[in-house]
């Protein structure tokens, strides 16, 4: 379990300490009988429970997982940063994934999408998707199979294999430095596939 500390740490963006979020985990915890309902319920409720910024046109914008809470919005980063600070609240170990998208399902621009794995005991890393649905968009939570919110289908698309512990870098810099959901729509984080 040693190599699983890092996915339950508190931090300054996954900030699970904050009072706030462990009442609302404790709640969430009280709901469930099994480590793996414990899990669902999170993901279901960051998911239905917080809107994304650009689907309700919502400021202000978000990045620490304590004012996603308090604000109830944020861009599918800042749910999944929530989403990881209530699974790690509750001792579920939880990491940060990324997958590469076209911004208009035809071509360039692309830029990264943020999504959550959670260590579930019975299955193992087990990728999820709280950034909402709506039409067209149907993520549940269907362990084993991943029901996420975009399928990849251009060839400049990816799933991102890597489960990061803390967000990227360039991900918050870009929730940081703008002030408003059309900010940020507008420079959504990208990077370049490496191809072998």
């Amino acid at each position: 379990m040693n190599n699983m500390k890092k996915y339950l740490e508190s931090s300054y963006y996954i900030n699970w300490n904050n009072s706030e979020i462990k009442h609302l985990a404790i709640t969430l915890d009280s709901n469930s009988s099994t480590e793996e309902e414990l899990a669902r319920n999170c993901f279901e409720w960051v998911r239905d429970n917080i809107k994304h910024s650009a689907d309700f046109q919502m400021n202000p914008v978000t990045c620490k997982a304590s004012d996603v809470l308090k604000y109830r919005t944020g861009y599918c980063y800042a749910k999944s940063h929530l989403l990881a600070a209530l699974l790690r609240a509750n001792n579920i170990p939880a990491g940060l994934c990324y997958q590469r998208l076209s911004i208009d399902d035809v071509d360039a621009p692309y830029c990264l999408h943020g999504l959550n794995a959670v260590f579930l005991k019975t299955y193992g890393w087990y990728r999820i998707d709280a950034r909402g649905n709506k039409e067209l968009i149907n993520a549940q939570f269907l362990p084993p199979d991943e029901q996420l919110a975009y399928p990849i289908k251009l060839k400049l698309e990816a799933d991102l294999p890597e489960i990061w512990s803390e967000p990227l870098d360039i991900v918050v810099s870009v929730l940081e430095k703008y002030s408003s959901y059309e900010e940020v729509y507008e420079n959504l984080p990208d990077i370049e596939l490496i191809r072998a």
